[in-house]
Order: structure tokens, then C-alpha cells, then sequence
């Protein structure tokens, strides 16, 4: 299993904030690093580049307790804060990347498309995750499909917590096994 991982998702704003939460879900102690320099603003959470600016700590490179945590970005850019990321990356059990390009800087990408009608959704020649959106498309040929998150699910991790039991967080397990390169 991969200990760290970089989620792009495209086309889909709502996906990009939950994917990389789900993907975290999925392992027992898991950082969630927000590399987008525009990525959405989260009350009360720490921020990569308030990590840069004072230096981290050594409570910041290492989990207290199990459990999802989560860094947002603060508006740098991440070659600015590889210093820092490469540190977290080395101190966490797992890492999830929120990316908005298609590369990985640090770690493997895994890439996110919703299951639209009439979308082109991910390259058919790279193995992809793809979230299933509720309307009758063709399933991808390869790659992992993802169920529809419930509402209350959504609900939970936009307002910052994780739900108790998930049938979507529990299949994003199976993306932390795949070979990523």
C-alpha cells in the first residue's frame, strides 16, 4: 500500500473537496495537504503556507491520534512548500495530496472523474477512479467505481466530519491498493 497519494479531480468543484477527504477516510491516520493555492478556505484548520512562513513544529510532522487531519493551503504555491510537504510526507503514516493539475509533484495522481452523460470522462488508456453521478452511462472499461455518497454522507465531511459508516469511504480502500505510478 502506497503511503501517499495525490487526488486531481476535473471538471467537478464539489468532487475535488470531498474526494481527497474520502480517499483519507479510507486508512486509519491520514493528512490531507491542500497543494491548490486557490483550494476552498477551512475555519479553524492550519495552513501549508502558515506551516512555511513559521517553520512546522514537530507536532505538525506527526499525528497526535488517529484519525483524518487537515492542512489547507493558504495561497502558496506548492514548490514554495516542498521543504514542508516532503517533511509531512515523511512524518505521516499516510498522506492525500489535493492537486489542481494532473501531476504528481510528490506522490502518484489518481484521477477523479465524474460519471457524466455526454462528458468524456477520463483517458481510456489509464486506470482511473470514477465517480458514479446517479445517471445511466457507460461503466469505464478499467478503473474503480466509486458509489454515489449519500447526502448525509456529503453533508457530514463538508461541515467537517467524517460519518460513523460509509459505504463510499469504504471503497475508496480499494484505491490505496492499486500500484499508482
Amino acid at each position: 500500500m502506497l503511503a501517499a497519494l495525490t487526488v486531481f479531480t476535473n471538471r467537478d468543484g464539489l468532487l475535488s473537496v470531498i474526494a481527497p477527504i474520502g480517499l483519507a477516510a479510507a486508512v486509519p491516520t491520514c493528512l490531507v495537504v491542500d497543494l491548490d493555492p486557490n483550494g476552498p478556505l477551512v475555519p479553524g484548520v492550519a495552513t501549508l503556507a502558515a506551516l512555511v512562513e513559521s517553520g512546522p513544529r514537530r507536532v505538525d510532522l506527526q499525528p497526535a491520534a488517529e484519525g483524518t487531519a487537515m492542512l489547507a493551503n493558504g495561497g502558496i504555491d506548492p514548490e514554495e512548500a516542498e521543504t514542508v510537504v516532503r517533511h509531512l510526507l515523511d512524518g505521516w503514516p499516510h498522506v492525500v495530496l489535493r492537486s489542481d493539475v494532473d501531476r504528481g509533484l510528490f506522490a502518484p495522481v489518481v484521477p477523479v472523474h465524474p460519471m457524466l452523460p455526454g462528458w468524456p470522462y477520463g483517458d481510456p488508456s489509464r486506470f482511473c477512479v470514477y465517480q458514479e453521478a446517479g445517471f445511466r452511462v457507460e461503466r469505464p472499461a478499467q478503473g474503480i467505481v466509486l458509489p454515489r455518497p449519500t447526502a448525509g454522507t456529503v453533508g457530514k465531511l463538508l461541515n467537517g466530519a467524517l460519518p460513523p459508516k460509509s459505504r463510499w469511504i469504504s471503497a475508496w480502500r480499494e484505491v490505496w491498493a492499486h500500484p499508482w505510478r
